[in-house]
């Protein structure tokens, strides 16, 4: 039954791995057409605000208890900081942004949600030092966020 089971695995994969290898022999699926859609100047800004008016096209955030952020109030190291964000009682959320306040490069991830999908995020961020960490929903045009303050012992972005 083990076997079969690895089997199967084996499988499916060989299957995906040769559906996207002919999508992108056929040009359907670029590396170029992914990495249009990367907001290169929103990772790249050195402030909160510039990051959100990159991203989003604005910084006014509305602070809303129904986003959960969750992180680690002392983070060991801050080449690995486990942080988890869901909203409940937001309808239509579009997207989940992750910042780190006092990160030479605030913003540390976006994720867009395709509709329907469950607002809920799992991972890990690099911190330099001691910093806010800030989860941003968008959702009907508005920004919502909430925060929490995560003291790092050991830096992560080159410290």
């Amino acid at each position: 039954m083990n076997i079969d089971i690895k089997r199967r695995t084996l499988l499916k994969g060989s299957v995906a791995a040769g559906v996207i290898g002919m999508a992108a022999g056929a040009g359907l699926v670029t590396p170029r057409m992914v990495l249009a859609a990367w907001p290169k100047s929103a990772f790249s800004a050195t402030s909160v605000d510039a990051a959100l008016k990159a991203l989003f096209g604005s910084s006014d955030l509305t602070g809303s208890d129904k986003i959960k952020l969750k992180a680690p109030d002392i983070a060991e190291n801050g080449a690995v900081v486990p942080v988890t964000v869901s909203v409940e009682g937001i309808d239509g959320v579009e997207s989940i942004s992750i910042l780190a306040e006092k990160n030479a490069n605030p913003l540390t991830s976006n994720y867009e949600l395709a509709d329907g999908t469950l607002p809920y995020i799992a991972t890990r961020i690099k911190m330099g030092k001691t910093s806010s960490v800030i989860a941003v929903a968008k959702a009907g045009g508005r920004l919502y966020s909430t925060g929490k303050e995560v003291k790092v012992t050991i830096g992560g972005c080159g410290g």
